[in-house]
């Protein structure tokens, strides 16, 4: 089994990656739940190349996958869950929970640390919200999370086809909730106790900064509840309110591929602590 998943992994993630985008952007056209801002083709073109262009990269950077280090190791015995005996479907849910927690773990220090938050920029400062503002990252971050990911990996020693399973789920739920979609509110209601949903993560990307700092969670919804991070809705509601950064809101460095990969230099060097919460209309980060 682990020789078929790690012949076939980039042909699995491909697939779903492929498949998903193109039912959420079936989905987006057929009940958009906001009017776009931008141009659906420059932003599509752009966040797509900039997909295009990390993978490559990665590609140059890590010739080793994470799948490919999850199998180096299980044959050599390390991480947690090689050293013990646990079988393997407790093993694998685990893992996938692990792995889950540690993406949003990192997702909060992206937006606490100060040089992270110039990286993580890019994806916020998308002046729309749709299915392709869940791939956009800029190339450090990218590398980032690898290495983050890769010294999870070595340290919990997850299952192969569990992170195999771990990196579709990372790739559909990213897009499912940045879809510019909504669903029954009663089903929302209902799938936020488990998931993270369109309108839920929809509130991290408002403008205002104590909005932003909510709703850090990718996948499972457990760990913004759990940790306090969760916010309900937007003041302005899903319609109302403006996405983005207030200090980047023209099309040539918010939506051109050149001006996302050059966001993070730009500007002075301030904070952007994690803590700060508050409301403040008259603030401008």
């Amino acid at each position: 089994m682990n020789e078929f998943v790690m012949t076939n992994e980039k042909v699995i993630r491909l697939s779903a990656f492929i498949g998903v985008l193109t039912l959420m952007a079936i989905w987006e056209i057929i009940a958009p739940r906001r009017a776009l801002t931008v141009s659906k083709l420059v932003r599509w073109v752009n966040n797509l190349g900039l997909v295009f262009f990390n993978s490559f990269i990665l590609y140059l950077v890590f010739p080793v996958a994470a799948v490919g280090l999850a199998a180096f190791a299980q044959e050599n015995g390390w991480g947690l869950l090689n050293y013990y005996d646990v079988p393997f479907a407790i093993a694998a849910i685990i893992a996938v929970v692990a792995l889950d927690f540690i993406i949003y773990l990192q997702h909060v220090l992206v937006h606490a640390v100060p040089a992270l938050w110039r990286l993580h920029r890019v994806h916020h400062a998308d002046l729309d919200y749709d299915v392709t503002t869940g791939s956009r990252f800029h190339t450090l971050e990218i590398i980032l999370s690898m290495l983050i990911k890769f010294a999870t990996i070595i340290v919990l020693g997850p299952p192969l086809i569990a992170v195999v399973i771990f990196e579709v789920i990372l790739n559909v739920m990213a897009m499912f909730n940045h879809g510019n979609v909504g669903l029954p509110k009663t089903v929302d209601r209902v799938l936020r106790w488990f998931v993270v949903t369109p309108d839920m993560h929809r509130v991290h990307h408002s403008v205002e900064d104590d909005e932003a700092n909510s709703n850090f969670g990718f996948n499972l919804s457990l760990w913004d509840r759990l940790f306090g991070t969760y916010r309900e809705q937007p003041r302005a509601g899903h319609e109302g309110m403006t996405i983005g950064i207030h200090k980047f809101r023209t099309t040539k460095e918010a939506s051109w591929l050149p001006g996302m990969l050059l966001l993070p230099f730009k500007g002075k060097i301030s904070d952007y602590a994690i803590n700060r919460r508050q409301w403040d209309d008259s603030d401008e980060k």
